[in-house]
């Protein structure tokens, strides 16, 4: 091949490749959108950890409380059925007296809207926090997809500066572009699809 037929070859891959400079502006957008990626997954990974703990926290609590309200609603029962029969009126009504605040202590228990935590409030605050913790796990893995996108988007235009392929560089940006976008979803919207 002659250095004229060589040169010409150089022109014709330079003028349908993107510049280099175009490239790297490229790659350090991506690198920078991974980096944002990446802060977001480690996020919502934090959050969703720490909602966990919470959750089963208070799972605990509410099976402690349940615990303790049949505890007291059998003792309560088992004092009725001894019933005041063949005792003297003054013990038959401390048991029955003795009866009605367990059966009281059994229903705080089972709600008490004043501290929150009754076993009602206790399940309500336990679903919540599964909740929270349910989307963050969504927006994680939306974050971790965007992540490996941008990362292989990286990948395919660092090689489309040492190849001179445009395609690669715009396969590059289209990887970008779908990281971006499944990174955005995972900020505004990470119950919106499940991958």
């Amino acid at each position: 091949m002659s250095s004229s037929q060589e040169t010409q070859e150089h022109l014709h891959h330079a003028q349908h490749a993107p510049s280099n400079k175009k490239v790297a502006i490229l790659i350090i957008a991506l690198a920078a959108f991974l980096a944002i990626m990446e802060m977001g997954g480690k996020s919502a990974q934090t959050t969703a950890l720490n909602q966990n703990i919470e959750a089963a926290n208070l799972w605990n609590f509410f099976q402690a409380k349940t615990i303790r309200m049949t505890v007291m609603r059998t003792a309560a029962e088992g004092l009725e059925a001894e019933g005041g029969e063949g005792l003297a009126p003054e013990k038959a009504e401390r048991l029955a007296k003795r009866a009605a605040q367990w059966k009281e202590t059994a229903a705080r228990y089972d709600s008490e809207p004043s501290t929150n935590e009754g076993r009602k409030e206790l399940m309500a605050r336990a679903k919540a926090a599964e909740a929270v913790r349910d989307k963050a796990l969504s927006a994680y893995h939306l974050f971790e997809y965007a992540s490996a996108a941008l990362q292989l988007a990286i990948v395919l235009a660092s090689a489309a500066v040492i190849t001179e392929m445009a395609l690669l560089a715009f396969i590059g940006a289209g990887l970008g572009g779908l990281g971006l976008i499944l990174g955005l979803i995972g900020w505004f919207a990470p119950t919106l699809i499940h991958l």
